[in-house]
């Protein structure tokens, strides 16, 4: 029983006892007084107490539990019969209910179903702090949390890690008072301050969360600094071979974001860099760039991708590159056999997915790790590939085409350095959105005709947001449908559960023309490059988040002709509209992940596995005045207190930050 509570504790990520202390309430519920049915107001609870008079099981209309009190009945349809025996107990001796809830009226008068309750005798004294209620798992409950969160508070040192001077700078409340205040309110609190989270006791604790984490950025930051890196010059024959080669001029950003990278590179401290850019704005020529760096050096370089079909994208664009001059290259991906993979990860430059950080990988002189589209990847994954190293740390280059909200910039990803592509190659046009209800289907499939009768080639994304049997049944389904409809197109199909050689020659066929028509799930999102595709139709669009759509929209638009991304809806709910309008009105992926940040919230816009950061549980990332503050007491902070505020507010999680 011990050991199963344990587990749910720590489900909750609630191993240590600072970690109750730091575990608050979602809000509160007032039972320091007692109402009546005449004061009750409708939907909203409160607590009454009244003599138990006898209680029964009833049949009609279900099998419920009937407890009759004075003027009030309480009605429990799930219950064990040890709950009976203890009302039945209750009115013999003359006991009293009391009862937190809703009051409704019912067959006979006033009453309560499922509320809490507890059996009291009369005179018993009411609890002296409004009770709270924390955030819970299933089969854990609040009682249990009460009870180790008032443990907690009285065994573990509540010193205050702010001096005097900050606490009175920035207007800060002590820890202690604040904590307990907001774990045990007194009566009087203002509830509707405790409640909105404006309470002096909530901006302490608010402060405190932002500040440890700006802390424990630059201790990771710090730690970076202190380890050892090999020297990549970025001035050897490679480089200066593959500049002289290459087909096309770099735009300014590619330059500017090259530069930054091989700077760090040159440096005996590992690189953590993050390069984000827009769909198709060139980040894989940085890349390639970065890994040539490391070639000239005598160091091996591998490049992480998420996908299968991005890992071979790579390997192909790399190849033609990077080959002629004479680079070895080799790539890594599930199917590929032991001997093969151990074959592979001797190249100079190693691509491939998930099979890169498998215990059976081993790189002789890792000096690059390239981590393409890392908010895919989970923070073990990421760590795994960083610590696949020979002697020294390797550098790490992240890359993403979501970027990066300028309002999380100082905060999740506060510790990393930051390089920006803003401008898209020449030729490169901008992709015209259209929306287009499910009714107007049959225009869609007209347009489509016209164009692949034109020489144009045409995505169909499916419905489908998870590679399950179930999403490749609505694939295939969506396919048949496909060819039915416009008979006479070649048409092919795509999604993530094929085999890999079918999935490639599916793709080597759509590349070289020989299917019209592609019916694919999103396993298209990234890494796909046709240029005479210049159609793509996103059907039940209301189903997609915003980055997952404009991902989408960007494998158009890469040729000489002018793109048209269609957005098939049904009946979409307001913030599918929301999302939907944002997608219409915007081909820029910054301003598109702002607006994705304000209409998901933080904390599902970034998810403990998409950022691999301390994500912040308290404090509001858009509160920028607040944030500022963290941000320079975090400079102004002696050592010892630092390390002692990290340590309440993170404990072991502080390894996350290496991601």
């Amino acid at each position: 029983m011990k050991e199963a509570l344990e587990r749910k504790f720590q489900k909750l990520g609630l191993r240590r006892g600072t970690d109750f202390i730091l575990h608050l309430p979602l809000r509160y519920e007032d039972e320091t007084v007692l109402g009546s049915p005449d004061t009750a107001v409708p939907g909203e609870p409160l607590q009454i107490e009244a003599k138990v008079e006898r209680a029964e099981i009833a049949y009609r209309p279900r099998r419920q539990l009937v407890v009759h009190a004075e003027g009030v009945v309480l009605r429990f349809y799930n219950f064990y019969g040890s709950q009976l025996k203890q009302f039945q107990r209750a009115a013999e001796q003359g006991l009293r209910v009391r009862a937190f809830g809703e009051l409704r009226g019912g067959w006979f008068g006033a009453e309560m179903v499922h509320p809490r309750y507890r059996i009291v005798r009369e005179g018993e004294p009411l609890p002296e702090a409004l009770t709270p209620i924390y955030p819970t798992t299933a089969g854990l409950p609040q009682r249990e949390l009460r009870e180790r969160v008032l443990k907690a508070l009285a065994a573990e040192p509540l010193g205050d890690t702010l001096g005097d001077e900050m606490r009175e700078r920035y207007g800060l409340d002590p820890f202690a008072e604040s904590v307990t205040l907001l774990h045990r309110p007194p009566p009087g609190s203002d509830l509707a301050a405790l409640a909105g989270r404006s309470h002096a006791a909530w901006r302490r604790i608010k402060f405190d969360e932002a500040l440890a984490q700006q802390l424990s950025m630059r201790f990771a930051h710090r730690e970076r600094q202190s380890r050892r890196a090999p020297k990549l010059p970025g001035d050897g024959p490679l480089l200066k071979a593959f500049y002289e080669r290459l087909p096309f001029k770099l735009t300014r950003s590619q330059q500017r974001a090259g530069g930054e990278v091989l700077r760090d590179m040159s440096k005996p401290q590992p690189m953590q860099r993050l390069l984000q850019g827009d769909v198709g704005s060139g980040k894989t020529v940085v890349a390639a760039i970065a890994c040539l760096a490391a070639v000239d050096a005598g160091w091996q370089a591998a490049v992480m991708a998420p996908t299968e079909i991005l890992s071979e994208q790579h390997y192909r664009k790399f190849s033609e590159w990077l080959a002629p001059l004479g680079v070895t290259i080799g790539w890594l991906h599930g199917k590929v056999r032991k001997k093969e993979k151990l074959a592979a990860a001797e190249a100079q430059i190693v691509i491939g997915t998930h099979a890169l950080i498998e215990r059976a990988v081993e790189f002789k002189r890792l000096g690059l790790a390239v981590i393409d589209e890392q908010h895919r990847f989970g923070v073990e994954q990421r760590l795994k590939l960083g610590k696949k190293r020979a002697r020294v740390h390797p550098h790490q280059l992240m890359m993403s085409a979501t970027p990066i909200p300028r309002t999380l910039e100082m905060t999740a990803y506060g510790d990393l350095d930051l390089s920006s592509i803003t401008e898209l190659p020449p030729g490169r046009r901008p992709v015209t959105t259209r929306l287009f209800a499910d009714a107007k289907r049959n225009e869609v499939l007209h347009r489509i005709r016209a164009a692949c009768s034109e020489g144009q080639q045409a995505y169909w994304v499916c419905p489908v947001i998870e590679e399950s049997k179930e999403g490749v049944q609505t694939a295939v389904e969506t396919y048949e449908r496909l060819r039915s409809e416009l008979s006479g197109l070649r048409v092919g199909l795509l999604h993530g559960r094929l085999p890999s050689e079918e999935k490639a020659e599916v793709m080597q066929a759509f590349a070289m023309g020989k299917t019209q028509l592609l019916a694919c799930t999103t396993v298209i999102e990234v890494g796909v490059d046709v240029a005479n595709a210049s159609l793509m139709v996103i059907e039940s669009a209301e189903r997609f988040g915003l980055a997952q759509l404009h991902q989408l929209r960007g494998r158009i638009g890469r040729g000489s002709r002018d793109s048209v991304c269609i957005l098939l809806y049904g009946e979409p709910t307001e913030t599918a509209r929301l999302r939907l309008k944002v997608i219409f009105e915007s081909n820029d992926g910054f301003a598109i992940a702002e607006q994705d940040l304000r209409i998901r919230g933080p904390g599902e816009f970034l998810g403990e596995r998409q950022s691999g950061k301390l994500a912040l549980r308290y404090a509001d990332v858009f509160d920028q005045e607040l944030l500022r503050q963290a941000h320079e007491a975090a400079e102004a902070m002696p050592e010892d207190a630092a390390r002692a505020h990290v340590e309440r507010w993170y404990g072991s999680k502080r390894d996350l930050l290496s991601a």
